[in-house]
């Protein structure tokens, strides 16, 4: 057996590229696990987990290594691919070579930037993000598990100077054709959009690029912006710059279900604005993100959508009767799935939801919706976007239990998102005896392409559709044919 640890003294990379490299190393054949990552408390708990014991003296201001093969060449390969994931090509080897900075006001003095990205661990978001205001920087904290406490003291210091946090927690955003985050390749366009949702702002913009329909900006504020302790900041000053640019001729704004009271003073607020407002407001009996963007595109275009694109396995297995069991990356998505699933199954256990919660072993005797990129499963260790391994498991797990009757989920792509999701889930499915049914995100535009996807997943079997409101209604249906 080959085996690695270390920690590189003084060697900083973003929790991204960091999630990244894990999940190259871990794909090395031969790697039984790997940990890159910054030597936090939280890291250096995990490392123990896998059972490394720590180096000696290394902090949060390291990087950690940490790799396990079942024989040296296989611990070569991986080694190889690490140094490949780690390389920094903006920098040269020559004794011009500038340092590099180490924070973000002294990155921000040399660069001729309006945004600066934060994706560090949560509890050094804040004061990364403070750097990045008092620079005179609109600040996307990628970070998640930040407290909310610091969220309301950021997006406070914004306001007064006239800035825009985005997030924290905020995995999507477009700014004038530039993705950040979790971004699919989408067209120009006339729409801008607010988002306290990243999948949601996801889904949106991939189903008005499906009918032609383009974007300026998307702005994410932050699953919890509209939540009565922040109380939408972030919304407002993001509602404002679309409303302040001329190539923006509609917004819409899309939300987690919003506080009551916040809601009403952002739709108040979006009246007195000059750019019109569409409201996609998520919750037990709102209009579907999908429903959403038909009226967007009809809008635009002064005719309504085609239906949304939707590809079928050859020969799908026959419903069998049992509960839905719905396996989500998106938590609006999931809410979304919730929703729809309730008003004809009744209710479904979910993390999300804490009038029907799951227990702490996130398992359920009837209808069951995860939300895999919840905060909890996303301490330490990368997003199910980037990392599918978690939610893969219970996917087997599922499919092989009697008392499941169809399985829904999302494969969601974009740029920064897994280079092939439809693989992984195919390799799972195929020759399932129930059916599945997956809410496919992406554009043709994107790097793994959408219809390639389409085509591996009805390939080993499933249902596939463009529009996750439409998945889950179809799931819907099959269950409910297979209880008749």
């Amino acid at each position: 057996m080959g085996q690695l640890l270390e920690a590189r003294r003084g060697l900083y990379r973003d929790s991204v590229a960091l999630m990244r490299a894990t999940q190259a190393v871990r794909a090395v054949p031969g790697v039984e696990a790997a940990l890159v990552a910054m030597a936090t408390p939280l890291n250096l708990d995990m490392l123990a987990g896998m059972g490394f014991a720590a180096p000696d003296g290394a902090g949060p201001n390291d990087l950690l290594v940490a790799i396990r093969a079942v024989d040296d060449a296989a611990l070569a390969r991986a080694r190889e691919t690490l140094e490949a994931q780690l390389a920094d090509p903006g920098r040269g080897g020559g004794l011009d070579t500038a340092p590099a900075p180490r924070t973000t006001g002294s990155a921000a003095r040399h660069a001729d930037a309006t945004v600066a990205v934060v994706a560090v661990p949560g509890r050094y978001a804040f004061a990364e993000a403070v750097d990045a205001l008092e620079a005179g920087l609109h600040a996307l904290v990628f970070s998640d598990n930040v407290p909310l406490a610091q969220e309301v003291r950021l997006k406070r210091e914004a306001v007064e100077r006239g800035l825009l946090v985005m997030g924290p927690d905020c995995g999507t955003a477009v700014i004038g054709g530039v993705g950040l985050g979790f971004a699919n390749a989408v067209r120009p366009g006339p729409v801008g959009l607010v988002a306290a949702s990243g999948t949601g702002a996801q889904q949106v913009m991939c189903l008005l690029d499906a009918a032609g329909v383009g974007v300026t900006h998307c702005l994410g504020v932050g699953g919890r912006d509209l939540s009565a302790p922040v109380g939408g900041l972030a919304t407002r000053q993001a509602l404002a710059l679309l409303d302040e640019d001329p190539a923006t001729e509609l917004i819409v704004l899309i939300s987690k279900p919003p506080a009551p009271g916040v809601a009403e003073e952002i739709v108040e607020y979006a009246a007195k604005l000059t750019t019109p407002v569409e409201f996609a407001f998520l919750g037990p009996d709102a209009d579907d993100l999908s429903a959403v963007a038909a009226r967007v595109v009809a809008r635009v275009t002064g005719q309504p959508p085609g239906p949304w694109p939707r590809w079928a396995p050859d020969s799908p297995p026959v419903p069998r009767g049992g509960a839905l069991r719905a396996l989500y990356c998106g938590g609006t998505l999931c809410q979304e799935a919730i929703a729809i699933a309730a008003r004809a199954l009744g209710p479904v256990a979910s993390n999300l939801d804490p009038t029907h919660p799951l227990g702490d072993d996130l398992r359920a005797a009837g209808h069951l919706a995860i939300d895999f990129g919840d905060d909890r499963f996303t301490q330490g260790r990368p997003h199910p976007v980037i990392d599918p391994a978690p939610r893969l498991e219970r996917l087997a797990a599922e499919l092989a239990d009697p008392a499941t009757g169809v399985v829904l989920l999302d494969v969601v792509l974009g740029h920064g998102a897994h280079p092939d999701p439809a693989a992984d889930v195919a390799e799972v499915i195929r020759g399932a005896t129930l059916p599945v049914v997956v809410a496919l995100v992406g554009t043709e535009a994107d790097p793994q392409g959408l219809a390639r996807q389409a085509r591996t997943l009805c390939g080993a079997g499933a249902y596939v559709f463009a529009s996750n409101a439409s998945a889950a209604r179809h799931a819907v249906a099959l269950v409910e044919g297979g209880a008749a």
